[in-house]
């Protein structure tokens, strides 16, 4: 993919309210005009510009001003150029009412509007004369004001009044970046390089608009052929931005300096310790000039740079002396005031450590603690590291190797891990290692039977009954994850609570249970138990909750993976996708790759069920980015089928075939396994060959079985009934719906039913059955296929409501192409001469089709014959067009949009 031109003026995104709310004011009566409020860079001048089209659409013609401090010294200076020649200006009074006149037209029916960037800088004349003509109602306005910036009387008067409406125009959030950044480079981002912009240009458009040029620029935001990620820090943007904060930094007065420089190393900071280093008058003319803010929370009142891009430019221009310097002033006035708050203690670790290289090792060990708990892995690594190694114990060796397997660096990990074992003196300690190192190896490393050996082996070792206990309960939360469902047995002893260590620390630690109430929930999952298992995750995820101060490994949410796959599973799919975005905004800014990964995978399974394979492919797209970027081995091989799947969906084949042949390179991975046969059953139906699709679906389909995989089943089987199979996927379906929990299974089974009898009524209301659960896609095929066989049936008035349906369905799914609409909707044709009539379609000869289907040419010749006279065409050229452009040999060309 090149890189795009983002030099250019980025598209308008996430203004709509503001668009909204300008319509309604324009249309209104009694209006002047609309003025724009907000910060230097936040959008303000080209939301103004997108208002104008907009009124001149509206009858008005337009006319633009921008003013100036150069400007204001001159009377009228910013407007003199609307003013219609001739016009005596000698006598305001008359001169303005001439103006009036001759704008307006012979007539008097000439409407005006005038945009006027940076009112706040209108010279008064020019205010006066405006409101005058706003007053006649010749003229409207749309103006954009920079906060913090003085405002004369006369604008002041412009601006503030009734008929004026304001729109203060905010920063942006994360999803309205996520969309001007998807915008501008043409593709999706990974959400942690959202959230990274995000917080670096503090939602500041034109900010973030110079970090992305910088970044490309530099090479350090990369796109790898589905994704955009900022693969390393991010450059300090272009040279424009850098004038532009040093012009906003050098009006501050140069005894705000100490101040600004403190906060830009320490941020946030007690008032009383910026006091100490600028006075009250200097700190309240920061604030008022919008340099820095101050918040109040709990009591305590601190202080912080007003953008994250001043702290960058401040840190440039402080001395290595200075900053020392800086640093141990502040370390010293922490600890006079008793280090009170809770992260008091890493700060002043951290601050140790770039102030001096080192620091007293119990405040490092305590520091790493709180970093650990707070699920700060970058600085738990850069704390435990900065250690000696005598001041090394099992207790930070244990944590050290647990951040460097949350960092995405198993083979580290396991070095230091191991050494952790060999010091392990007691059935806690021991316990305590186990669990992590079987993780590493397992998550991080992709060694399944070393991690199950690595827990035997610590099984063999301990004394407690207890300990053991847990560790079996380890090795479940291992053997489900790789998709062995009879693992559960090993946990049916186990408490709804963990363990708890006492004051002392001992007797107890909730790690083996927090990873095994994880995957308890998969495991019911599998077993098609989805209402136990999402009562169970939720559950856990409380619970975890409730001792997140006291064990915080892992990070609360890969609870939420678990309950998101089991509302997915069963058919709660509005519920599964609230529960996967609250599983990432909880994750903030955690340094947990582990996670992060398997939460943007279980997003793309979300809507992939959904019919959104625009949307699954951008989530199984950052699984893989991720996955690749931090060495992680597990998440590569269903990430990329689901990624094949998402993208034969749009008919993108090359993608699709990429994809499904990366994934080959990778071991497929238990739990989900079974998406390999997925992938291939959707390339076939790509390359034209629906027999071919169908034998790979009620292969896997047959293997998930074998395993007790009942979801995983259930959506091979459905996808077999899409695809012309629905007989026999019925009868399969039919038994997993005896058993299985939720609405999804039995509505696909209906599905699979309505299919199987050709039955357009029933299918019509598994049209709606299928809608109403969110299932877009399966909906919408489901209304189509109805549509087809009320044509069979000779009901053609019935024919259209349901086709109807189908296209009202069809705008939810990004695209998604399948033949059963095609086919079913276009074609009223049997299974058979489907099947024939698409590989026709593709260009496939009728000895190869013949062969293909072990059928004799002369039966091939027959069926297309048919086919011919049902869809009223008399050759293959005509046939790929009334099946959809079904000859290109992508999915693409298969069907039309479903």
């Amino acid at each position: 993919m090149s890189v795009p031109d983002t030099a250019e003026p980025w598209p308008l995104v996430g203004r709509d309210l503001e668009l909204a709310c300008f319509d309604a004011v324009w249309a209104a009566r009694g209006r002047q005009g609309v003025v724009i409020h907000g910060p230097a860079g936040i959008g303000k001048s080209r939301l103004a510009e997108e208002f104008l089209p907009r009124a001149v659409r509206a009858g008005f013609e337009a006319g633009r001003a921008t003013a100036s401090a150069p400007a204001a010294a001159v009377p009228l200076g910013a407007i003199a150029h609307l003013i219609p020649p001739g016009v005596d200006l000698a006598d305001p009074v008359r001169g303005f009412a001439a103006v009036a006149r001759e704008l307006a037209g012979a007539r008097g029916e000439r409407r005006w509007v005038l945009l006027v960037d940076d009112l706040q800088w209108l010279d008064a004349a020019s205010a006066v004369l405006l409101r005058q003509l706003m007053d006649a109602g010749v003229v409207r306005l749309i103006g954009t004001v920079r906060s913090g910036e003085p405002v004369g009387e006369a604008v002041g008067a412009l601006c503030g009044r009734d008929a004026v409406h304001r729109i203060d125009l905010e920063p942006f959030d994360v999803r309205a970046t996520e969309q001007a950044l998807q915008a501008a480079l043409g593709g999706p981002v990974v959400r942690r390089t959202v959230e990274d912009l995000q917080e670096a240009s503090g939602g500041n458009i034109l900010f973030l608009r110079e970090l992305v040029l910088g970044a490309l620029a530099a090479g350090s935001l990369v796109h790898d052929g589905e994704i955009w990620e900022q693969t390393g820090p991010f450059a300090a943007g272009t040279r424009r931005l850098t004038e532009m904060i040093d012009a906003r930094l050098s009006a501050a007065p140069v005894r705000a300096r100490p101040a600004l420089e403190l906060l830009a190393l320490c941020e946030p900071v007690p008032v009383a310790d910026v006091l100490a280093a600028t006075d009250l008058d200097t700190l309240t003319a920061l604030e008022e000039s919008g340099l820095v803010r101050v918040v109040i929370s709990h009591r305590r009142t601190t202080v912080a740079l007003a953008h994250p891009l001043y702290g960058e430019a401040l840190r440039a221009g402080i001395s290595l002396l200075r900053r020392t310097r800086l640093l141990l002033d502040q370390i010293e006035r922490t600890r006079a005031a008793g280090g009170r708050r809770a992260d008091d203690t890493r700060r002043m670790a951290a601050w140790q450590l770039a102030a001096t290289g080192t620091a007293d090792p119990a405040l490092l060990v305590e520091a790493a603690a709180l970093s650990r708990y707070a699920h700060d892995y970058a600085q738990t690594k850069t704390l435990l590291e900065s250690l000696r190694e005598e001041d090394q114990t099992t207790a930070t060796r244990l944590a050290l190797g647990e951040a460097l397997f949350e960092l995405g660096a198993p083979v580290g990990a396991e070095a230091v891990l191991a050494a952790a074992d060999a010091g392990a003196r007691d059935d806690q300690e021991k316990l305590a290692v186990a669990v992590v190192r079987s993780w590493n190896l397992f998550w991080g490393a992709g060694r399944t039977k070393d991690a199950l050996a690595q827990i035997a082996d610590a099984d063999a070792t301990m004394t407690g009954p207890e300990s053991r206990r847990m560790l079996r309960y380890h090795q479940a939360s291992i053997r489900l994850s790789d998709g062995d469902p009879s693992a559960l047995a090993l946990l049916d002893d186990m408490p709804e609570m963990p363990d708890m260590p006492d004051e002392a620390g001992d007797h107890g630690d909730p790690t083996g249970w927090l990873t095994a109430a994880m995957m308890k929930s998969m495991g019911l999952t599998m077993l098609g138990r989805t209402a136990d298992a999402s009562a169970w995750a939720e559950h856990s995820y409380r619970t975890h909750l409730d001792i997140a101060g006291r064990a915080l490994y892992p990070h609360p949410s890969a609870q939420l993976i678990s309950l998101s796959v089991a509302l997915r599973d069963a058919g709660r799919f509005t519920e599964a996708r609230a529960a996967g975005e609250l599983a990432h905004s909880k994750l903030g800014t955690s340094a947990t790759q582990l996670t992060r990964t398997w939460v943007a995978f279980s997003r793309g399974q979300i809507e992939l069920a959904c019919g959104h394979p625009a949307t699954a492919r951008r989530w199984f797209a950052e699984t893989v980015r991720r996955a690749r970027s931090q060495g992680q081995i597990r998440p590569l091989n269903p990430g990329l089928n689901g990624l094949a799947v998402a993208a034969a969906l749009r008919g993108d084949l090359a993608a699709a075939e990429r994809a499904a042949d990366r994934a080959r390179q990778y071991p497929a991975f238990g739990i989900c396994g079974e998406f390999g046969a997925l992938a291939q059953a959707w390339l076939r139906v790509g390359r034209g060959d629906l027999p071919g699709a169908r034998r790979e679906l009620i292969e896997g389909a047959q293997r998930s079985r074998a395993v007790g995989n009942v979801p995983m089943a259930a959506w091979l089987l459905t996808d077999l009934a899409r695809l012309g199979g629905a007989q026999t996927a019925l009868e399969w379906l039919t038994e997993l719906a005896a058993t299985a929990q939720g609405q999804l299974v039995p509505a696909v089974t209906e599905l699979a039913r309505a299919l199987a009898a050709d039955d357009p009524e029933r299918l019509l209301a598994s049209s709606r059955e299928l809608a109403a659960m969110g299932a877009d896609l399966y909906a919408a095929e489901a209304a189509s296929a109805a549509a087809g066989a009320f044509r069979r049936v000779g009901s053609p008035r019935r024919a259209p409501v349901a086709a109807r349906l189908a296209a009202d369905l069809a705008v939810l799914c990004e695209g998604a192409r399948t033949p059963l609409t095609a086919a079913e909707a276009a074609a009223p044709l049997t299974a058979r001469q489907r099947d024939i009539a698409v590989l026709a379609a593709a260009g496939v000869a009728s000895k190869d089709i013949a062969a293909q289907l072990h059928l004799s040419v002369r039966t091939v010749e027959n069926h297309l014959q048919n086919a011919y006279a049902r869809l009223g065409v008399t050759t293959r050229g005509e046939l790929a067009s009334a099946l959809g452009d079904q000859g290109s040999g992508a999915l693409e060309s298969l069907s039309t949009a479903t």
